[in-house]
Order: C-alpha cells, then structure tokens, then sequence
C-alpha cells in the first residue's frame, strides 16, 4: 500500500502466479498453431489419392497414339 496525501492507493504486484493461467493459455494457443501448421504442411506434401494415374482400359488395345501423347488421358 501506498499512502499518497492520507489516501490509500493500491499497487497492483504481479507475479507469477497471477499470470500462470495467462501464459497456459498462450503456450496452448502456440502449440495448437504448430500443430496445425505441420498438418497443413503434411496434407500439402502427399498428394491425395484423386492425383493418382488412371490407369488404361484393360479391355483396349494399346495403340502408338496412347503411349506417345501425353495429352490423352
């Protein structure tokens, strides 16, 4: 207590307890964003199974045309 002039003025002491759920919360956030940043960076690495070659129709023949243009699906 600080006495300022007769009247009483409060400081206000930080501690650690007094921020120990303040900086729980902060550290979660921070590991819940690195977690979700490797996610991200995981799915964008492996490609999903729609970008896989189709294959050829087996009941086909395979033609020049097929093996030579890399247009043709």
């Amino acid at each position: 207590m600080i006495e300022n002039e007769g009247a009483l003025v409060m400081g206000i002491h930080y501690d650690y307890k007094s921020t120990r759920g303040d900086k729980a919360m902060k550290k979660e956030a921070k590991r819940k964003a690195r977690i979700e940043q490797r996610r991200a960076r995981r799915s964008s690495a492996n490609p999903k199974e729609s970008d896989q070659e189709t294959m050829h129709d087996i009941n086909k023949p395979i033609t020049l045309e097929d093996l030579t243009n890399p247009d043709k699906n």
